[in-house]
């Protein structure tokens, strides 16, 4: 249970957290939130999913891409039909045309039988194409046929193949820089962005946190084995609302759980929360700019306690593990390790597996 401060609770919440709503006849289940940038999105969400037309979703890792591409789908014509979802930044650029298009036997090294792609899996239903942006531009020429087109030919076959599909494309990238630097095809771009759709940030949509983390901590009971809903103390409200979650909803999910399964008190405090949620109480905090000025923070200390909080953060999202810290950060590993080094930042306890 969160405890929120009277002006949030006396906000009416449209749609309970984990329960359904259909407003307009749009059922957006699983979807809690109650922003204004959340119900912009949940209404071009509807309107599009009355029609084929091919969606762009964009917004930061995190922001639930995928729950809006499932929600066009499961309230549009072609719900009976499958949803396939295939992120496109997750297989080696090599294997994706084979994901995508399927292959015949004998078409490559290891290709002992013929095989459906993805897109033949979708047929009559809907295809997500996650992480659209980190597509090869040699791939990409063979998608922007197979939609353009509805048809195509499995790797190493001759037949072609047609479907009748709904293309639902997502990626956390800049497009429009990607075409100016040569690495996504501007056809290709204006085919997939139909329809665009753009997810604000959490930290942009701030009303939403307690309705989210209300909603998660349901969502963990329901599971059963040991989860229990939890309060929130004010101060832990505030610390979570003052937080800028450059994780987005799954650094929120993440914490819910985290907080859910170590803390035996029903009462979460700031001290039951990671150290950078305490702004201007740690060095490992977060610096938000009216602390800087109301605790007469220098330029300089401000910026490094704000680099050693990004780190830190990054560090520990990541288990600790530097290759994909510096990753998270958009920077070179020895960078980071410098970085590390100099600050004298140190694993203080072990990081929990979730």
């Amino acid at each position: 249970m969160i405890i929120a401060p009277k002006a949030v609770i006396e906000r009416k919440i449209s749609s309970a957290p984990g329960g359904e709503s259909h407003e307009m006849g749009f059922d957006r289940e699983g979807i809690a939130g109650t922003s204004s940038g959340l119900a912009s999105v949940l209404e071009t969400a509807r309107k599009v999913s009355k029609s084929d037309s091919s969606v762009l979703i964009t917004g930061e890792s995190g922001t639930g891409k995928e729950l809006i591409a499932r929600a066009i789908h499961k309230n549009s014509s072609r719900c009976n039909g499958p949803m396939v979802v295939i992120n496109c930044g997750a297989i080696p650029s090599e294997l994706l045309e084979s994901e995508l298009f399927g292959h015949e036997k004998g078409a490559f090294t290891g290709a002992h039988r013929s095989r459906i792609g993805r897109f033949e899996i979708a047929d009559q239903g809907t295809i997500f194409l996650d992480e659209i942006g980190d597509m090869s531009p040699d791939l990409q020429v063979k998608l922007l046929r197979a939609i353009q087109e509805r048809q195509f030919e499995r790797v190493g076959g001759t037949a072609t193949i047609e479907v009748d599909i709904r293309v639902i494309s997502a990626t956390n990238k800049d497009l429009a820089a990607a075409i100016e630097q040569d690495k996504f095809r501007e056809d290709l771009y204006y085919r997939l962005n139909v329809i665009p759709i753009h997810i604000l940030p959490l930290r942009e949509r701030k009303e939403d946190i307690l309705v989210l983390a209300e909603y998660f901590q349901e969502r963990l009971t329901k599971r059963g084995r040991g989860y229990q809903v939890k309060t929130f103390s004010e101060d832990a409200i505030q610390a979570l609302l003052n937080y800028d979650w450059p994780g987005n909803i799954r650094e929120l999910e993440n914490l819910i759980e985290r907080v859910s399964v170590l803390v035996e008190d029903p009462l979460i405090e700031v001290h039951d929360l990671p150290d950078y949620f305490i702004s201007g109480s740690s060095r490992n905090t977060l610096v938000s700019v009216s602390s800087v000025f109301n605790n007469r923070t220098g330029f300089n200390e401000a910026v490094d306690q704000f680099q050693r909080s990004l780190i830190l953060h990054a560090l520990n999202e990541t288990r600790w593990v530097k290759a994909r810290a510096a990753e998270l950060l958009k920077m070179n590993r020895t960078t980071l390790v410098e970085k590390i080094k100099k600050m004298d930042i140190e694993q203080e306890s072990q990081v929990p597996i979730f």
